[in-house]
């Protein structure tokens, strides 16, 4: 129950870092940083998992998605509704999801795969430099054509969104190391806060890996199915 709760105060923070008055940057970097090293390390351990073996354990990787996104839907529900403890309401609504993620797997995997090409075109604007307030053109391009293949080649969708979920966890894990006890604080910040291309480099770049690794893979493993 309290690691129930931990996440519920995490989710909190990250609404309320959508609001204007809070850099949703900072935010993210405060959790980072907060981590401790054994928790870096899973978070690393799983991500590289996820990034080269995550056509294995997809299934499960979509169900703790569609999971979070009932966690975050029972919160804010909870938040314009009932205005109490978003315990209950938040566990029931992650049920529901998790459950109805199961007979919509190919299309929650599409989605997902989708979701992960905006947010690879997204990231590939950032990192050269383009212009941050048209991002959004960049990520809605990989968002239809991520859609597109997904929902045509559903590998496509399966190393899509595992690869992108599996550098990120790296990032986040990688970070809370280099910052906790390897490199000097200030000089990571300025490259985290002020350096445009190192967030987005640092996540697409071993995406790119997973997905050549994986798509290589699943061509050899005959027992491989959808």
């Amino acid at each position: 129950m309290s690691d129930l709760i931990s996440i519920l105060q995490i989710v909190f923070v990250a609404q309320e870092a959508a609001k204007p008055s809070t850099a949703p940057l900072a935010v993210m970097w405060q959790h980072i940083i907060s981590l401790q090293l054994v928790e870096a390390l899973t978070f690393i351990s799983f991500g590289v998992v996820c990034l080269f073996y995550g056509w294995r354990i997809f299934k499960i990787l979509v169900t703790i998605c569609f999971g979070l996104l009932g966690l975050f839907v029972g919160v804010w529900v909870n938040q314009q509704l009932v205005h109490g403890s978003a315990i209950w309401l938040a566990v029931f609504s992650v049920l529901v999801f998790a459950i109805f993620s199961i007979p919509l797997m190919r299309w929650g995997v599409s989605v997902l795969g989708a979701l992960s090409g905006g947010i690879l075109t997204a990231g590939l604007w950032l990192a050269l430099g383009l212009p941050q307030e048209y991002v959004w053109a960049g990520g809605l391009v990989g968002l239809v054509a991520g859609g597109m293949v997904s929902f045509i080649v559903f590998k496509i969708a399966v190393i899509l969104f595992t690869s992108l979920g599996g550098s990120t966890l790296m990032a986040v894990g990688l970070l809370a190391v280099l910052y906790g006890y390897m490199v000097d604080r200030q000089k990571l910040e300025t490259l985290v806060f002020q350096q445009q291309w190192f967030l987005p480099a640092l996540i697409l770049v071993p995406m790119i890996i997973g997905i050549f690794l994986q798509h290589r893979f699943i061509k050899t493993a005959q027992d491989w199915s959808v």
